[in-house]
Formats: C-alpha cells, sequence, structure tokens
C-alpha cells in the first residue's frame, strides 16, 4: 500500500482553499433536478451538464476535486478527452461514487445501512484504472422517532454504519484511492442544535473507532460529515455562529489531527448559508485540519437552472457556478462576507 501517495491526493483534494464539487448525482436524481427547468434527462444532456461544469474557465482556481457517477466518470467532453483525463490534466483529482444507497435496515424501523460493499474490491481496481484517486461513500443516520415510538437513531444504527464505512475505506486504500468517508446526520427534521450535535458526536466517535479497527492510514482520508445544525424543521434556527461553535467544538471531540482535511456537505442548505457557516468555521481557526467544502446542490443550483439545456445559456451556467465556487473559496479561508454575493455578481 502507497501510503505516501493516498497522503499527497488526500491533501490535494483539501488544501489551497479549493474545494471539491460533488457531481455525482445518480441518473434519477439528476432528473429530479432537471425537471424543473423542464430539461430532458438523456444521456447527452447528463453528459453536456457535467462538460458544462467541468470546462467552467478557471474552475480548477477554486475546485480540487471532482466527485462522479459511474456513468459520468466513463464520459468524454464533446471533443472526446475522458473526463478524468480532461479535470486531472487542469490538476483537479477525479473521484467516484461508490456505494450503492442507503436501504432499510431489517429490524430497525425508520433506519437505512448503506449497501455496495459486495464487488467493490473489482469495481475498485477498474476505477482506478479509469482514472479515479478518490471515492465516495454515504451513511444515511435519521434523527427523530420510529413508527414504534423509540428515539433515533439507535446505537446500533450507528455502529453497523460506522462498519460499513470503515469497510469500504480498507478497500479504497488497498486500491490506492483515497475514501472519502461521509456519514451524514440528516438535517430535515424538527430536531435542536443541541440534538444535532449530540448525535453527531456519537457518530463521529463510532467512525473513527471503527476506522482504527480496521487499521485505516488515517492520512489518507478525507472526512465529509453534516454541520451540526438545527433541524431544517425546528421553529428555532440557530444562528451562523452558534452553528460554527458547535461544529467546530464537536470536531475537536472526535477528529484526530492526523486528518488532512474535512469537507462538509451543505445537506440542503441554501447556497448562501453553507458558504456562511464555512466562512465562520474557518474564522475560529487554527484549526488542526483544513476545512472546506464538498457540496453538490449548493454549488448547481443556480447553474442547472440557468442552463435550462439550452446551449445559448452555458456562460450564464458557468458564471452562476463559477461565483459559487469563488464564495467558497473565500470561505476556506474565513473571509467570505455576504456584501460579496452582491458586488461578485454585479
Amino acid at each position: 500500500m502507497n501510503f505516501k501517495a493516498l497522503e499527497q491526493t488526500a491533501l490535494a483534494m483539501v488544501a489551497g482553499q479549493r474545494g471539491i464539487l460533488a457531481a455525482d448525482e445518480s441518473n434519477a436524481t439528476i432528473e429530479k433536478r432537471f425537471k424543473g427547468p423542464g430539461i430532458p434527462c438523456t444521456e447527452e444532456n447528463r453528459r453536456g451538464y457535467r462538460e458544462l461544469l467541468f470546462s467552467t474557465p478557471k474552475m480548477e482556481q477554486h475546485i480540487s476535486g471532482v466527485i462522479m457517477y459511474d456513468e459520468t466518470l466513463r464520459q468524454s467532453t464533446k471533443a472526446g478527452v475522458p473526463f478524468p483525463k480532461y479535470l486531472a490534466d487542469k490538476g483537479v483529482v477525479p473521484g467516484i461514487k461508490v456505494d450503492k444507497g442507503p436501504k432499510d435496515l431489517v429490524n430497525f424501523d425508520g433506519e437505512t445501512i448503506t449497501e455496495g460493499l459486495d464487488g467493490l474490491r473489482e469495481r475498485l481496481a477498474e476505477y482506478h484504472g479509469l482514472g479515479a484517486r478518490f471515492a465516495k461513500w454515504r451513511a444515511v443516520i435519521t434523527i427523530g422517532k420510529s413508527s414504534g415510538g423509540w428515539q433515533l437513531p439507535t446505537t446500533f444504527g450507528i455502529d453497523v454504519n460506522a462498519q460499513a464505512l470503515a469497510r469500504y475505506a480498507a478497500l479504497c486504500q488497498e486500491a490506492g484511492i483515497v475514501p472519502i468517508v461521509e456519514p451524514e446526520v440528516m438535517m430535515d427534521g424538527d430536531n435542536s442544535l443541541e440534538r444535532c450535535e449530540e448525535v453527531t458526536d456519537a457518530v463521529l466517535e463510532s467512525v473513527f473507532d471503527a476506522l482504527g479497527q480496521h487499521r485505516i492510514h488515517l492520512e489518507g482520508i478525507v472526512l465529509k460529515p453534516n454541520m451540526v445544525i438545527s433541524g431544517l424543521k425546528c421553529p428555532t434556527q440557530a444562528s451562523v455562529e452558534q452553528v460554527a461553535a458547535a461544529t467546530v467544538r464537536c470536531l475537536k471531540r472526535h477528529v484526530p489531527s492526523a486528518v488532512p482535511g474535512i469537507a462538509f456537505l451543505s445537506g440542503g442548505q441554501s447556497s448562501e448559508l453553507a458558504t456562511a457557516h464555512l466562512s465562520a468555521m474557518n474564522a475560529l481557526g487554527p484549526l488542526p485540519w483544513h476545512l472546506t467544502f464538498s457540496y453538490g446542490r449548493a454549488l448547481q443550483d443556480g447553474a442547472i437552472k440557468g442552463w435550462k439545456g439550452e446551449l445559448a445559456n452555458v456562460k450564464k451556467a458557468q458564471d452562476w457556478f463559477a461565483h459559487r465556487a469563488l464564495m467558497n473559496s473565500k470561505a476556506c479561508s474565513g473571509a467570505y462576507r455576504t456584501e460579496m454575493e452582491k458586488q461578485l455578481a454585479a
């Protein structure tokens, strides 16, 4: 196992005020995103949209890596350059989503287990050959109550997902691929900030315990956690400062300094709020790890709506994407201010 190569890739993914574009939507998910603007979900439209993002002028100044879906990893630019090579030539690390999604956890109503470990060793070898140098696996942890009335998540629900993340991480490192470890505590409930912090504490403790059991080389991973935030349905929403303080406090308790970087998911937050939270966390530094972003919708939402599947709108969509990438780059140093949105948009 080439630990040095893993370390170099992991650091390249999180250093230098750059972050990761999550363009790994499945065909079913991207169809939902396309539905609003009325874009037909054809293979060519999916390919063309990803090329629109990847070819945005100077995107490599703010984007360090791109997570792709299996179909996207195998696609090419209109000129015939495979996407992994096209990105690598720009200094952007190509990545791949490898999990098969969350499925109901039998006998644990309301909880899920992410599947996809069967055959993963062989798939990772193929993905490495196609140019992928990092991978992503998402575990889903729900806060709430089961239909039977017990509190979620259960300890078992947390631990079984942590073990799956660790097994995936071990297989990735064996294949020379940096694992993004993504334990997502969902933020769409009515829970308080305090409850989110309590659950995130338990999840990160379990995840790093499992990573240790599996002898994962921590210097060769990237953590992709949720922020500690009020549930979206909670009547009392925590302030940006409260979210930043609670998230950093939680990370300091559980994430070893050996981990080179933490790339947050946006989890349904608005584009601007996800950026503000990241900036406020970095303003609390210095911190033992690089804090950056690995956003999907928060980097793409306006681009899809602006593009509408029309060639004439490509520049408009790229401008929106470039602006959001720049705003999040500013947030990586704690320098983002909301007034930049209007100034730079103008």
